[in-house]
């Protein structure tokens, strides 16, 4: 007989993230039983199911208890178990930034607007979050360039780094524009970070970013709302 859960285990290590459309994802999703197995499973073994329900994909990561161990073992907390370099990550803050956040407030704005209209349906039916390439906007290369070159390396820099985002499955890049990648949402705690990028140093790129693409900066708020953690962007990790 096959054991379900250990071959999705099996699945999410090996191929490192699965889309929520796969079959057994969303078997494990709407199936508590099973979701509390896979857990289960994942715990015993150090790790722990990234999924949100605003995300395209889901992964396995580092189990919280255990980050220190696998972070903190050297002098310096370690900023990835991916060996990403410090410009690297930073590069990945900019574009979590940039490209989450503001898909983020319109799937947010999008679900309250379909709410809005069931509610004044009798037997309306609950509708799936959006998450697919149509709430996210991609950014251009030149202006990634233009805004963060001096801050991130210069050009060359960027666009190296830039190739190790993408192989690792943050980015995928297509014609000089940088789109979200598979494990983009999974990479940082939303609810951890978003709070401090949105109040910290990225405030104004983030404002800027939502003026250009026509959403009122206020609607923050919505973001901030889901923001109960507000640890620093330094203990953010990419443990996928």
């Amino acid at each position: 007989m096959t054991d379900s859960t250990a071959s999705l285990i099996a699945r999410l290590l090996a191929e490192r993230w699965l889309p929520r459309e796969d079959r057994a994802v969303r078997q494990m999703l709407v199936d508590a039983e099973l979701r509390e197995d896979i857990d289960r499973r994942l715990a015993a073994a150090g790790l722990r199911l990234l999924e949100h329900p605003y995300a395209a994909h889901v992964a396995v990561g580092i189990a919280r208890q255990h980050e220190a161990d696998v972070f903190g073992h050297s002098d310096a907390w370690a900023a990835s178990n991916l060996q990403l370099s410090r410009d690297a990550l930073a590069l990945l803050v900019v574009l979590w930034s940039l490209l989450v956040l503001p898909k983020r407030q319109r799937q947010i704005a999008r679900q309250q607007t379909d709410l809005a209209q069931d509610q004044e349906q009798m037997f309306a039916e609950l509708k799936p979050v959006p998450v697919g390439a149509e709430v996210v906007e991609p950014v251009n290369e030149r202006t990634l360039l233009a805004d963060f070159g001096v801050q991130l390396g210069g050009k060359g820099r960027i666009h190296m780094n830039l190739g190790t985002l993408q192989r690792q499955g943050f980015i995928a890049r297509r014609k000089e524009r940088i789109h979200e990648g598979p494990l983009l949402d999974l990479a940082f705690d939303y609810e951890r970070i978003a709070s401090r990028v949105m109040d910290g140093a990225l405030a104004h790129v983030i404002a800027e970013s939502r003026v250009g693409r026509g959403l009122d900066v206020e609607d923050a708020d919505g973001l901030d709302d889901m923001s109960h953690d507000t640890g620093t962007t330094e203990e953010a990790h990419a443990d996928v």
